[in-house]
Parts: structure tokens; sequence; C-alpha cells
């Protein structure tokens, strides 16, 4: 039984009357890992952007496994603390991350936040040392497009990503960056120039299905 947990910010959670790609991914799975798998993870939950808490279950469709570990204005140094515990408890064999765009928006330069991610995998192997993780570079949003230092800051921080994924990765442990997701367009694929609509949802869980597929063997294409 393989575990998979998402992890991730507010792109990761969803909002209330969204599918998720969480939720596409599961789809994905189920129809081409060929084994039996969970999706993992100490909270089930969407975020309700009318009363600002993330106490939703109204999703698109409530009927898949929704557990998850992720939170709308969180990120690196949010989840850090909280990894091991959500790994030991759930037992998860594959993290799917998606951290990096509120750190860099809001608390740490892309230093620091590396400095952040370098703690997180570090609680995560500590809980189980032959977990593997697939970490998703920040996708760019509307404001990486208005705001010069603020997208340097990103692309920065995704080449330092790149070499710590790198210098991190372990037999027993691989630690896999994936592509961004091919295609992005903030204009087709957010609703707001950085949440995913249904579109975005597909291209994000594609570019982790692909990951796994190209690097582990694990499913198959994704294909929306």
């Amino acid at each position: 039984m393989l575990r998979f947990m998402p992890v991730g910010d507010s792109m990761t959670i969803g909002s209330a009357g969204e599918h998720t790609w969480r939720y596409r991914l599961w789809q994905h799975l189920r129809g081409t890992y060929g084994g039996p798998f969970q999706i993992v993870g100490p909270r089930e939950t969407l975020y309700d952007q009318a009363t600002g808490e993330p106490d939703s279950y109204e999703y698109a469709d409530p009927d898949f496994p929704r557990a998850h570990l992720a939170g709308w204005g969180e990120g690196w140094q949010h989840m850090a603390p909280l990894i091991g515990e959500a790994v030991r408890a759930h037992r998860a064999d594959v993290l799917l991350v998606s951290l990096g765009l509120i750190d860099l928006g809001f608390y740490t330069n892309a230093e620091q936040t590396v400095d952040n991610v370098w703690a997180f995998v570090s609680a995560a192997r500590e809980a189980r040392p032959r977990v593997r993780m697939v970490l998703l570079p920040v996708i760019p949003n509307i404001r990486a497009q208005e705001d010069g230092p603020f997208a340097e800051q990103v692309a920065l921080f995704n080449t330092l990503l790149a070499k710590t994924a790198a210098d991190l990765d372990e037999p027993r442990s691989p630690l896999l960056l994936a592509s961004s997701p091919e295609g992005w367009d903030i204009h087709t694929d957010t609703y707001d120039g950085t949440h995913p609509n249904a579109s975005g949802e597909h291209r994000i869980a594609g570019a982790f299905a692909g990951a796994m597929y190209e690097a582990w063997g694990l499913g198959e294409p994704y294909v929306a």
C-alpha cells in the first residue's frame, strides 16, 4: 500500500466549490497506478473564502480521499515544524509538495526559504527514513509579472530549489524536482492570477504525475 500525502499552500488546499489538483491526481492514479494506494494527511477541509476559515467540505466532488497537509497562507516555514508528526502518524511514503509562493511573498527571502526546505526534508526523513518526496517549483503568479524584485526572488528560489533537490537526493529517500506545469498561463489556468481553475488543477496534477512516471516508472503519463 503506497501512501501519498499532498503538502502545500492555498493552491493545494483549494477553496469551497473546487475539485482541487489533489482530486485530479487521485483520479489519475486510480486509473494508472496498478496497485493499492491511499491519499493521507491530517486535514480534509477546503478554505472558505466567504468566512476566511479552512472549514469547508464543499468539494465539487466530495467522493474521494480528501486527506492532505495544506493551508491557505502557509508555506515552508509553517510546514517544516508539522511534517515530522504528519509523516509519522499517517505513514506517508510519498510527499507531493507545492510550497514557496507564500514564503517569498510575505515571510522569507529565497535563501531563508531554502533553509526551511532543508528543515522540512530533515524532519520528514527523521520520521520515516525511506520517505520519497516530489517538489514542485514555485509557479510565478500575477504578482511576479508586476513586481520585478519579487519575480527575481521566485526565479532565485527555483534555482536554489533545484540545487537543493540534487544535494539532498539519496537512494533510500529519493528527492525529485518536478517540472513546472507544462503550458501554464495565469490567464487561462487560474481564476485570479494565482489559484488554479479546472485547467490549472489538471496541469499541476500532471506535473506531479509526470515526474513520478519519468523518474520512478510510477503510473502512466497524465491525460486530462
